[in-house]
């Protein structure tokens, strides 16, 4: 088993880690070193090199482990994961009943707390980068911001600007633009938060404002955000109400392209792949939130032959990234690879990239992180591979798709610092605030007008099983 780390070890202005396997681009590599210095990765390559260009380094020997780039998640909602266990067994579309009434009934105390609880469960879970699409919640998004700062944790922090649409006036248009240039203003040199603005869905903003949020992020190298195609519902409305599909809409308003991050695009026709395509824009891939509440799959691995960009996301569903990257592989060959023969569907390898690598790109930090190369941000993981599920792997990079969990992640880096020990975050204690937004959940989805339309499983059962006794 891998030995346990001491977070003392890793204190040091300039440290040189050499792990026993290596995940660079080139794939997984033996015998290689990292020189961690500023919140960067200084230095890659064969060990003794390393070694000899950087004498002064403190050396770390971290036999036992894989040192792999933090994974990307390419589409969450922060706010909404204290919840997730709300969505159980409800149809799609629950965003009008659950998620919009939930998030309206949360102060700026509660956001904070949420997300820093949201951000540790990510950071537990492997990522060290989460993009997340906006909170309707009422006040500052600095509440957030400060949360995820707090835990450590990288995060392209989407600002939503609906104006309502069918409903939107000139003068709240305006205004939230104005909004919208006093976040980008704000956030842009901070080191972990990386901001984004979003519309929810297409149908929220008239098509000047969709055209003027998009126009912005272009501008500001920043990334466009939007749920679309995602159920049957909101296809069907976007063509009754604009002629168009959602994403056939923003094609021609010219809102797509490689700033723009659309999330879900389950239902997508051949031309709207092309569309996809032809535009650069990315896609946020969500298997998981597919299992839980959709209507279908998104083909992502014909995307990614189509060289169609894009990341997977939870949806704030589960935090774990190796359970989503076998969620990602495992979908695309329940729905679309069986039924033709393809054994491979992808070959494990692909799902590792776009998890880390092409999931940074398509939330618009390929240039920051997702790889462990010179000059990049050192977000990375560290990984326990002397364990009971991988000590005998023929193939680890296949092995980490189907056999890795987040009990193998021994430590999780962000900016050149260990975030989370052994499970545990590092300098700060979790227990007071689980404690807390525990106490605040309760009382939030309480004062919420939800409606859900399933019961909660133990109900579910008592129904199930009283009906069954009054038929026999």
């Amino acid at each position: 088993m891998p030995s346990t780390l001491d977070p003392a070890q890793f204190d040091a202005p300039e440290l040189l880690l050499r792990a026993e396997q290596t995940l660079l681009d080139e794939g997984l590599q033996p015998g290689q070193a990292v020189v961690v210095a500023d919140g960067r990765f200084a230095d890659v390559g064969p060990a003794a090199e390393v070694r000899r260009r950087h004498p002064q380094a403190r050396e770390v020997e971290l036999a036992g482990h894989l040192l792999m780039p933090g994974f990307v998640d390419a589409h969450h909602h922060l706010t909404q994961s204290f919840g997730k266990s709300l969505a159980y067994g409800e149809p799609s579309e629950i965003f009008s009943r659950i998620w919009v009434p939930l998030e309206a009934s949360l102060d700026d105390e509660f956001v904070y707390l949420a997300g820093k609880l949201a951000a540790l469960e990510s950071l537990r879970g492997g990522f060290t980068t989460v993009c997340d699409a906006g909170t309707r919640a009422p006040g500052d998004i600095a509440a957030l911001a400060r949360a995820t700062q707090e835990a450590g944790l990288r995060c392209v922090l989407g600002l939503i600007c609906n104006d309502g649409g069918p409903n939107a006036t000139a003068e709240r248009s305006r205004d939230i633009l104005a909004r919208a240039d006093a976040f980008l203003s704000r956030w842009e040199h901070a080191p972990l938060v990386h901001p984004s603005l979003a519309i929810s869905v297409p149908e929220a903003a008239c098509d000047a404002q969709l055209v003027a949020v998009a126009r912005r992020c272009a501008e500001a190298g920043g990334v466009f955000q939007t749920h679309v195609n995602e159920h049957l519902a909101s296809v069907e409305r976007s063509v009754v109400a604009r002629g168009r599909r959602p994403l056939e809409l923003l094609g021609d308003l010219g809102v797509l392209g490689p700033h723009a991050l659309v999330a879900h695009a389950t239902l997508v026709t051949p031309s709207e792949l092309a569309l996809l395509r032809d535009t650069g824009t990315a896609v946020s891939y969500n298997p998981v939130a597919s299992a839980w509440k959709g209507n279908a799959v998104a083909p992502a691995h014909l995307m990614d032959a189509l060289g169609i960009r894009f990341g997977l996301g939870t949806d704030a569903t589960r935090s774990d990234a190796f359970r989503l990257v076998e969620a990602a592989e495992t979908a695309q060959k329940l729905a679309f690879a069986l039924a033709v023969g393809d054994a491979s569907t992808g070959g494990g390898w692909r799902w590792l990239e776009h998890a880390t690598r092409l999931g940074a790109d398509a939330a618009g930090l390929g240039t920051r992180t997702g790889r462990i190369a010179t000059g990049l941000a050192a977000d990375f993981l560290l990984v326990g591979i002397d364990t009971p599920e991988l000590c005998t792997s023929f193939d680890l990079g296949w092995d980490l798709v189907r056999l890795g969990n987040r009990d193998q992640i021994a430590a999780v880096f962000v900016d050149g610092r260990m975030r989370v020990c052994q499970g545990r975050p590092v300098g700060w204690d979790a227990v007071p605030l689980m404690r807390s937004v525990t106490e605040r959940a309760r009382a939030a989805a309480a004062r919420a007008p939800i409606r859900k339309l399933h019961a909660p499983s133990a109900e579910h059962r008592r129904r199930h099983l009283a009906t069954n006794r009054a038929a026999t």
